[in-house]
């Protein structure tokens, strides 16, 4: 067999890796190297970084020495509210276009904000709707967290989470702040603000004072929701 048999002995089946990190590690990793119709780089060192995202999904949901659920019942806080629901509408609209990648990534995202804000156990609000959006990705630790947390029946037949629009909408907006089209700041606005206020708060804006230096802008143009421009 000469170089091919010494090949051979390199070759890592999709066995070897369901056996080392697990079936559900191997199902997100390979959803999670990109989109599914595109070709995509193999990278046995990459599956750690879907099954430290399981690990710690878990963690935020479980205690580790007694196996009980650490979910709350607790109301999660408007900031949370937000988190959960960016996060139901994107993946919702990312798994009927096969954008697992994507979905995951929003998952992710989710979890890392549990994990900063709830040391002490994440609110069931957004504990179960997290474990019902991670079920297609990795459905064999979603079903046991699902059970963990109390319900009798299968994860599969639960309705899929559903964003609600109140907490869609953004209540601020950062627009760059540009001087003769180079970026000096930035500032953050209320998303109603109408330009004349976005104008003030960008002159009023301490480096942009500083680059004016008591001089007045020659023009202000403000493009709504993306940036200001000041032209000296």
């Amino acid at each position: 067999l000469g170089k091919m048999g010494k090949s051979l002995k390199n070759v890592v089946t999709p066995d070897d890796m369901c056996d080392r990190y697990g079936a559900d590690t191997f199902r997100l990793y390979e959803m999670y190297t990109g989109p599914m119709d595109a070709s995509r780089p193999w990278s046995t060192r990459d599956v750690v970084g879907p099954q430290r995202f399981l690990q710690r999904v878990w963690r935020n949901l479980v205690d580790e020495n007694t196996g009980e659920p650490r979910v709350t019942d607790s109301p999660p806080d408007v900031h949370t509210l937000r988190a959960l629901h960016k996060a139901i509408s994107g993946v919702r609209e990312d798994y009927p276009a096969l954008h697992y990648n994507t979905a995951a990534a929003k998952l992710i995202e989710l979890n890392n904000h549990l994990t900063k804000a709830f040391p002490g156990g994440a609110p069931r609000a957004v504990a179960e709707p997290l474990v019902l959006m991670l079920a297609p990705l990795a459905p064999h630790i979603s079903e046991e967290l699902w059970s963990i947390l109390g319900h009798a029946e299968t994860v599969a037949y639960q309705d899929f989470p559903v964003a609600d629009e109140q907490y869609l909408a953004q209540d601020t907006v950062e627009y760059p702040i540009q001087v003769n089209g180079k970026v000096r700041s930035r500032v953050t606005v209320p998303a109603d603000a109408d330009r004349a206020a976005v104008e003030a708060a960008a002159l009023a804006d301490e480096k942009i004072a500083a680059v004016l230096d008591g001089a007045a802008p020659k023009k202000v143009i403000v493009v709504p929701g993306r940036l200001v421009n000041i032209v000296r």
